[in-house]
């Protein structure tokens, strides 16, 4: 039996992958699901031979992932899950097993098991010319189409939300709602993470770990504590939305280009 450890830091991410491990990784067990840098530290220092092949997601609760590499040895093999391409040489630099973008599809799941199997087999690490055809996977330009509804419950009716209605997505308490143009809120199934891969990036922008907003919902932009932005937004909201300061830069271009 493969010992496996997924560290994850949203739940419904959480429960997708538990479910597509379930389907496509024949002979494993979850051993346990962990949130953060600092867990997975202590867990892995505690417990140094308990899992074979570990599903990591690079944006944890309290940091960065590859934080826990430069804290532990790990023997482990290493899936790298993450909604951004932008960590993929750090990924080849820790010799993970493979890099997969949520939203994670059976089909690329089988395949980076499949070379868990082959390491887990041979104890080899992947080899240069490996590493190369990951990355031109990563960066190789793709047509994607783009969710165009959601579908959620609404006591005992099925609720349709058009993805153009939608003025923007947020995270509260784990959970990820979105708000309609006239203001209805609606819990959704997937992760915020997942939710941007799903959107279309014209149209639709992640302005921090909190929010995914709309061009169109965008009433009025100021300035904030020196280089950061802050949105109004319609329909108005009691949070502060406040743009990430590393995603300053990109959200002014996103605004020019669009």
């Amino acid at each position: 039996m493969i010992n496996i450890l997924i560290v994850e830091d949203e739940i419904p991410a959480q429960l997708t992958l538990k479910k597509l491990i379930e389907r496509c990784c024949p002979n494993s067990q979850i051993v346990t699901t962990l949130s953060s840098v600092k867990s997975t530290i202590n867990y892995l220092e505690e417990n140094p031979d308990s899992v074979d092949v570990i599903f990591m997601d690079v944006e944890l609760s309290d940091g960065i992932c590859f934080e826990i590499f430069e804290r532990v040895n790990i023997s482990a093999h290493v899936i790298i899950t993450t909604a951004y391409d932008n960590y993929a040489l750090k990924a080849f630099k820790i010799n993970s097993v493979d890099y997969l973008l949520k939203p994670i599809g059976e089909e690329d799941l089988r395949r980076a098991w499949g070379r868990c199997l082959e390491r887990l087999e041979s104890r080899t690490s992947p080899e240069i010319e490996r590493l190369m055809e990951m990355m031109s996977s990563v960066n190789k330009p793709q047509t994607k189409e783009f969710k165009k509804r959601f579908t959620v419950k609404a006591g005992e009716k099925i609720v349709i939300i058009p993805t153009e209605d939608i003025a923007y997505c947020y995270s509260e308490d784990k959970s990820t709602y979105s708000v309609s143009k006239n203001g209805t809120r609606r819990l959704l199934d997937y992760s915020l993470d997942t939710i941007q891969e799903m959107l279309n990036p014209r149209i639709f922008f992640r302005i921090s770990r909190s929010y995914i907003v709309s061009i169109n919902a965008i009433e009025n932009i100021s300035k904030h504590l020196g280089t950061r932005l802050k949105l109004q937004l319609r329909p108005h909201t009691d949070d502060e939305v406040i743009v990430s300061r590393s995603r300053t830069s990109d959200f002014m271009e996103w605004l020019d280009n669009n």
